[in-house]
């Protein structure tokens, strides 16, 4: 089977380019290059391209086979799409109904869709399910959920069949070290705190220290990269054996708060991390705890790195020898 993975050379999709590989699939990356990097694919097909260009997706269908698509190909910072909700609309959105149009014109109807736990908004409960109500607080979450949408009726209309995986929060790198989380401007806690260890970074900030939490700090739900891209295996599995579009979130079911981030990282590094404590972001709930129950009965799916210290450790053998600090070395 051809897989084409949009977003192929970034953080998560790389990862699910390797997965893919190591499964035996044959894969072909598009990207653009914007978030992605080169390094992170090696010598998988690569194809410079922009879901915004309809002339890049048509070469793309009518010059290589496709019998099904992953699509990472998003922007994904959430205070960003506050400042440029227009830039976030038009690549998330727009970008992805040029994909459906090309994957329609050329009969490639098997999509697996990278979405968001953005889409919930402020949670009602926890741990949240796939039926929690959808109320995006940002403009990130809010175009996800329009695509959601737009999968659906896609899927009514045309014939579409897809599965959309609601991440909560991605980390680690592969175990192989050769690859890891590299973007610019980073936002991610884990690797700031990692940078900050490295010390690439002065301080790392802890936003908030009043939360109706143990410690204070607010709590999230960490899953690792590579239990990521096996789910992505096991969905693209389910879809080319017949199976019905669906939605799952994928999350670890564990909480562990920024505190207990910051105190991991120490113990896995050795390394002290001068740590600020600040006020409260606006709209950071107190916590986001997935509830991954579904994924689990209907695909089978287990998280192997259920550990904050076995999540950190992947991070850190990947930030440590790309380092460019010569005190490390």
């Amino acid at each position: 089977m051809h897989i084409l993975v949009c977003g192929g050379a970034g953080y998560i999709g790389s990862h699910v380019v390797r997965q893919l590989q190591r499964s035996g699939y044959e894969v072909l990356v598009l990207d653009n290059l914007a978030n992605g990097h080169l390094s992170a694919i090696g010598d998988t097909p690569f194809v410079w391209g922009d879901i915004l260009d309809k002339q890049d997706l048509q070469l793309v269908f009518h010059q290589n086979r496709i019998d099904a698509v992953m699509h990472f190909a998003a922007f994904s910072i959430v205070g960003e799409s506050v400042q440029q909700p227009s830039t976030y609309y038009r690549n998330n959105v727009a970008g992805t109904l040029n994909l459906l149009e090309a994957m329609q014109e050329h009969r490639v109807n098997k999509l697996i869709f990278s979405s968001t736990a953005a889409v919930y908004g402020e949670p009602k409960e926890i741990p949240i399910t796939e039926d929690h109500q959808t109320k995006p607080t940002n403009p990130y979450g809010a175009t996800k959920l329009a695509v959601e949408e737009m999968l659906k009726w896609f899927s009514q209309a045309y014939g579409l069949k897809y599965v959309s995986l609601r991440y909560f929060n991605a980390a680690g790198a592969d175990d192989s070290g050769d690859m890891g989380e590299d973007h610019n401007p980073e936002t991610h806690l884990i690797p700031l705190v990692l940078k900050t260890a490295l010390g690439v970074l002065p301080e790392v900030k802890i936003f908030g220290t009043d939360y109706p939490t143990p410690d204070g700090t607010c709590i999230r739900d960490y899953i690792h990269v590579n239990d990521l891209a096996n789910a992505h295996i096991l969905a693209l599995q389910s879809l080319l054996s017949g199976g019905k579009s669906a939605v799952y979130n994928l999350g670890n079911g564990n909480g562990f708060s920024v505190r207990e981030v910051i105190d991991t990282a120490k113990k896995v590094t050795g390394k002290s991390i001068r740590v600020v404590e600040t006020t409260r972001r606006t709209g950071d709930p107190a916590v986001l705890v997935a509830s991954a129950e579904k994924i689990k009965r209907e695909l089978g799916w287990q998280p192997q790195f259920r550990d904050m210290e076995q999540i950190i450790s992947t991070a850190w053998h990947w930030h440590y020898n790309h380092s460019t600090n010569p005190k490390l070395k």
